[in-house]
């Protein structure tokens, strides 16, 4: 990190590298699609590097970085509503080499259902149970109360839930986790509420953050 603020090309190469994935995996969820997501990904990491030496180091570096991502997929969003034609849905997500049928039309449910959420209601459930990121995390991603962000999940949660046929939310986030090529590795703290997501096969004030793109 510090060798990628202070202009080692090498070093922001590997740092961008490392969390692309990750990354990656946010903006398809939230903009519901791959060709939007890649997109809305490619600003996120333009912006993480042009901007990286104003990273002040308030917030965890993956925060600030998903706050980017968010952003980005958020504008990314809004240029699909001035689209004549939208882009297919995300129909993507298998993984080269995967042949469970099974595990294949779980991902393109979840990624259906995801698409049927409002975006003020995908970001955070996309960060909560994708990302596993804590609550105030969120809340500092996105920029809104820690309680409007609880109120945001417990929604979104709900209807995914009927959208899956998984009965009410609030138990274990393995169904949701299934849904997507490989969990997504968020840092979040500890905060006592562990990974809470959809179905039973599995609701104050702004904190600062660093940058927004």
């Amino acid at each position: 990190m510090t060798a990628a603020r202070a202009g080692d090309r090498a070093a922001l190469e590997s740092l961008l590298r490392a969390h692309h994935d990750t990354l990656y995996g946010v903006c398809v969820r939230v903009t519901g699609n791959p060709a939007d997501g890649a997109d809305a990904c490619q600003n996120a990491l333009l912006a993480i590097a042009t901007r990286l030496a104003d990273f002040g180091g308030r917030a965890r570096f993956s925060t600030w970085a998903y706050r980017i991502a968010v952003n980005a997929s958020l504008d990314e969003l809004r240029r699909q509503r001035r689209r004549p034609e939208p882009r297919a849905p995300a129909e993507d997500v298998p993984d080269p080499g995967v042949g469970d049928a099974e595990q294949v039309a779980l991902r393109l449910d979840v990624a259906a259902a995801l698409a049927t959420l409002s975006p003020e209601q995908r970001a955070p459930v996309v960060l909560r149970d994708l990302g596993g990121l804590a609550y105030d995390e969120i809340a500092e991603v996105l920029d809104l109360a820690p309680g409007t962000v609880r109120s945001r999940i417990a929604r979104g949660r709900a209807a995914l839930a009927a959208a899956l046929d998984v009965g009410p939310a609030g138990a274990d986030d393995d169904e949701l986790r299934r849904g997507v090529p490989g969990e997504l590795p968020g840092e979040a703290a500890a905060d006592g509420t562990g990974g809470a997501g959809v179905g039973n096969r599995r609701g104050g004030g702004r904190r600062p953050s660093d940058a927004r793109p």
